[in-house]
């Protein structure tokens, strides 16, 4: 057997074809009748590949009752696109384009050369960590929340309060924290989010679970953590990232212990979801009142 992490095993090529119909599959993820069928081959030599993925950390098991899903690690993802080939082609995103559609909308904040700059360092981070297809629109989501902070820093405050939600990978966590307080809240919160290690996307399963509820997450995608983020938020809420946020003072900091569900069973995803949710509103209480005892001595 290979030491974890190595991805020698991919030299079968029937586990190199099994990968490949997990990473084209809709979900993300596939069982193993299903990709016995697909491959003209019985589900106990299916299953041995699975066996050997799984020992080797390239897939994750999700216990469905009986039934169990496999979906390549997010660890992984990059690497075996690497060696599989055949993902979607990235083009090189026109990064004039999106500084100059920016710069109108930051007119009178920052100046065209400033702007052109958060762009660059903004593609440059997200592209260090994913090769998704959608480059050019995360960078320019990206670089306006940043920019948007930046305003926030530099002395134009936000009547709204704004909470930042940090995990490890901003692809579970975080983004099932944000995603519902955006929904309960609505524009009464500013909501962003970051990870210390972010992931290349968002898992599927996170995405179904939240669907569930009502709660979508749009064009959301996993992003590093930046300094001024951390300094434009009002109330900075970790989750299993350790030291990785800076400490400011003036902003409320809340260490949430929660578990990671990457790679959970759909039933614990949705425990965890639930218990995410409980803190939510309670937090959203918290943040409803303050504001009301802030208006209350204005007046």
């Amino acid at each position: 057997m290979s030491t974890p992490g190595d991805l020698s095993s991919l030299a079968d090529p029937t586990r190199a074809r099994i990968l490949r119909l997990i990473r084209e599959s809709e979900e993300g993820r596939a069982l193993v009748g299903r990709l016995a069928e697909v491959l003209g081959l019985r589900q106990p030599t299916v299953s041995h590949h699975m066996k050997a993925l799984h020992e080797d950390g390239i897939v994750v098991r999700e216990p469905d009752g009986r039934r169990v899903w496999y979906s390549i690690a997010a660890d992984h993802h990059d690497r075996i696109d690497a060696l599989l080939g055949g993902a979607m082609s990235v083009t090189e995103p026109d990064l004039e384009r999106i500084a100059n559609d920016l710069t109108l909308r930051f007119h009178g904040v920052f100046s065209p050369e400033s702007v052109h700059a958060a762009v660059v360092d903004s593609h440059d981070l997200l592209a260090s960590r994913s090769r998704s297809p959608m480059i050019a629109s995360r960078t320019a989501s990206f670089a306006a929340a940043r920019l948007d902070a930046m305003k926030q820093v530099s002395g134009r405050p936000s009547a709204t309060p704004t909470v930042l939600f940090v995990c490890v990978q901003n692809a579970g966590r975080s983004q099932i924290a944000a995603g519902i307080l955006r929904q309960l809240a609505g524009d009464r919160v500013a909501v962003r989010t970051a990870g210390s290690q972010p992931a290349s996307d968002v898992r599927q399963a996170i995405v179904a679970t939240l669907d569930e509820i009502g709660v979508p997450l749009g064009g959301e995608f996993p992003k590093p953590l930046t300094d001024e983020v951390v300094r434009a938020a009002d109330v900075v809420i970790t989750m299993g990232c350790g030291d990785a946020c800076p400490i400011y003072p003036g902003r409320r900091y809340l260490d949430w212990d929660l578990e990671d569900p990457v790679g959970k069973s759909p039933a614990r995803i949705r425990a965890i979801r639930d218990d995410i949710e409980a803190r939510v509103r309670e937090l959203l209480n918290d943040l409803v009142a303050d504001r009301s005892s802030a208006g209350s001595q204005i007046r």
